[in-house]
């Protein structure tokens, strides 16, 4: 099975609190990675150190056996970032935020108007999204992950705002994912049920 992440040794400090000490983990093509712990024991802050926005105090990250903090830009070409923050614009439709992300990245824009049914958004497309539920607007951040071609997802709390069958949902997007040779590193409180390999790593 390929290893696309790697993490060795990594060390993390807030403040003058330690997060995490000497933390390894591995993650292979078709394989979810869930990170657990209690509030405050680092697992968004993990996410973050991984996905290159918070630095390291030691150890370091690879992607296809390759340091990211080298290959930094093919390591972004291939990884979509699923967080609390959605980052869009709440005066522009969801189409106008899709499309504008389109312009920045690598985008299956082919499966646009697939995606968006798939997820519900249909009817919603000339709306601001401000105007959008907290669930909804949530479903268009997942539209985001959807079109973006990127072999690795980083997913903060995917379950928050979304009813059962949203929740349901995400479970079933993180299959087709693995199922399609992609891999999926996730923190979430709630237990997961996949039909891929799902691991665990438990943070403190």
């Amino acid at each position: 099975m390929t290893e696309l992440l790697r993490g060795s040794g990594l060390t993390l400090l807030r403040g003058d609190r330690c997060l995490f000490r000497g933390l390894d983990f591995a993650l292979h093509a078709r394989e979810a990675l869930q990170v657990k712990g209690p509030n405050g024991s680092g697992k968004t802050s993990l996410l973050r150190a991984v996905a290159g926005l918070l630095d390291l105090e030691e150890g370091q990250v690879t992607w296809r056996g390759q340091p990211t903090l080298g290959h930094r830009q093919a390591y972004c070409d291939e990884l979509v970032w699923f967080a609390h923050r959605l980052g869009f614009k709440a005066d522009l439709t969801l189409v106008d935020n899709l499309r504008f992300e389109a312009g920045l990245r690598r985008t299956r824009m082919d499966r646009f108007d697939e995606v968006l049914e798939r997820l519900g958004l249909g009817r919603l497309t000339r709306l601001p999204l401000r105007s959008l539920s907290a669930g909804q607007q949530r479903r268009v951040s997942l539209a985001r992950m959807l079109l973006a071609d990127a072999r690795l997802w980083l997913m903060d709390e995917p379950f928050t705002n979304l009813d059962a069958a949203g929740q349901a949902l995400v479970l079933e997007l993180i299959d087709a994912h693995l199922a399609e040779g992609g891999a999926c590193m996730l923190a979430s409180h709630q237990p997961i049920v996949l039909q891929g390999t799902l691991k665990s790593l438990v943070l403190q």
